[in-house]
């Protein structure tokens, strides 16, 4: 079995505004996320600027991606984070220059770690576009099962997708 990738997560700094910035305006990127539109630098900011840093009250937390070399190399959300019911969805985005290289299984895995044991969740699912394979690979790769089919979920600014709900419970 391959070694998972030495990876750290961390709390976003006002300087990731520039690796924020890069991301969220990444247009390749937006037709596997929420967003279809650019953000300028200020209203990132604001983001930034207006998150606790505590998931109870934010009920979302965004992480930085690290490798071994304490390089940004992405992002990793929890949003949507339900302690009644113990669950959460998840997101991540590696950089181009780093994927296919194990890191988003080693930020999957630490994820579950940090969810379970920290958050005390008892799932964790993501909404994957259909045919986004590889992400649908990575999350089949580490435990996730097909949990539900989204009709014209996800809308790319021309086009409706559908998408796919992989749960694990943890």
């Amino acid at each position: 079995m391959k070694q998972l990738q030495q990876i750290s997560l961390r709390a976003m700094e006002p300087e990731d505004l520039d690796l924020l910035y890069r991301i969220e305006n990444d247009d390749t990127m937006w037709g596997m996320s929420l967003t279809n539109v650019p953000y300028s630098r200020f209203v990132l900011h604001e983001f930034m600027s207006g998150t606790t840093g505590d998931i109870y009250t934010d009920k979302q937390v965004r992480l930085i991606v690290e490798d071994d070399r304490h390089q940004s190399i992405g992002l990793a959300d929890i949003m949507k984070f339900d302690p009644k019911n113990q669950k959460a969805e998840i997101g991540l985005i590696i950089c181009k220059p780093y994927r296919c290289q194990g890191y988003a299984k080693a930020v999957l895995e630490r994820l579950h770690q940090y969810a379970h044991v920290t958050l005390h969740l008892h799932q964790l699912y993501a909404v994957v576009a259909v045919d986004n394979t590889p992400s649908l690979s990575l999350f089949q790769s580490m435990g996730y099962r097909q949990a539900g089919h989204l009709s014209d979920w996800l809308f790319d600014g021309s086009t409706y997708h559908d998408a796919i709900v992989m749960q694990r419970l943890l």
